[in-house]
């Protein structure tokens, strides 16, 4: 642990890291940004080996201190730092007193699809909220890799990591830019893929048919106007949730929370 606190906001490596908020920094420098306690806790945990540094504000709170034990134990440096350090690097309006910074790994969708069973496939999915949801919600439901296809959000957008409260170091993430390729290595790995799409057959048939008991890659359309045909036509089968109520749709989080989790239960006899 450095003793000295860093006070000067546009200190270098302070700027430095705050650019990280932006994709192209992002991409040139191969790092991201990790706010707020329970974010860092998991890549601490989970991920020691990404993580480069950590900035904390002075105190002793027991957060505070489970990580400075954490990052003594994975041998990361950690920085003492004033909230106004904190605060041009965080992009919350009242930081959470630790953001760390991280190396950021693109993982291979081949070696990931190699032995699964449940993939989530996001196509264009724009909102890090979303994004970031849904990443959440296959890590509860045990799956195998997330895959963002398309112009889809980064996945190591600030918003994004924040909101999946640490699932993004528990389960590995690709890019693959054409949805064409990522549905085509899916099937080589022997998973069948599936839309989710109000054009498709009801869940209730395929649940009764026995047909999400297999390998399955799940394709997200964008939130605005999900799969396009064509798009659809690539990924080949389609089902939908029925509505019962009076609802228009369901957005996507919480669409593709239940869809991964119906597959989940089916797969586990």
């Amino acid at each position: 642990m450095n003793d000295a606190i860093l006070e000067n906001p546009k200190a270098t490596r302070v700027k430095r890291a705050a650019a990280l908020a932006r994709k192209k920094e992002r991409r040139e420098q191969q790092r991201f940004l990790v706010e707020g306690p329970q974010a860092v806790r998991e890549l601490l945990v989970h991920r020691p080996e990404l993580a480069e540094v950590v900035y904390a504000t002075l105190g002793n709170e027991p957060w505070q201190r489970e990580m400075d034990q954490l990052a003594n134990d994975a041998g990361v440096r950690i920085e003492r730092a004033t909230p106004e350090v904190l605060a041009t690097l965080a992009e919350t309006v009242q930081p959470q007193g630790v953001i760390a910074v991280a190396r950021l790994e693109n993982a291979s969708a081949e070696t990931m699809l190699e032995s699964a069973r449940l993939i989530a496939v996001l196509h264009e999915v724009r909102d890090p909220g979303n994004a970031g949801a849904v990443l959440r919600a296959a890590d509860a439901a045990g799956a195998d890799g997330v895959i963002f296809t398309g112009d889809a959000v980064d996945p190591w957008h600030p918003k994004v990591v924040r909101s999946t409260t640490g699932s993004i170091f528990h389960l590995p993430v690709a890019v693959v830019p054409e949805l064409a390729d990522a549905v085509q290595a899916a099937r080589a790995a022997g998973l069948e893929t599936i839309a989710a799409d109000v054009r498709g057959m009801d869940l209730s048939q395929a649940r009764a048919h026995g047909d999400l008991n297999g390998s399955i890659a799940w394709v997200f359309g964008n939130e605005a106007r999900g799969l396009t045909e064509e798009e659809r036509e690539t990924v080949g089968r389609a089902l939908k949730l029925p509505i019962y109520g009076a609802a228009e749709s369901l957005n996507l989080a919480t669409a593709a929370s239940v869809l991964l989790y119906e597959t989940a239960f089916a797969q586990r006899g």
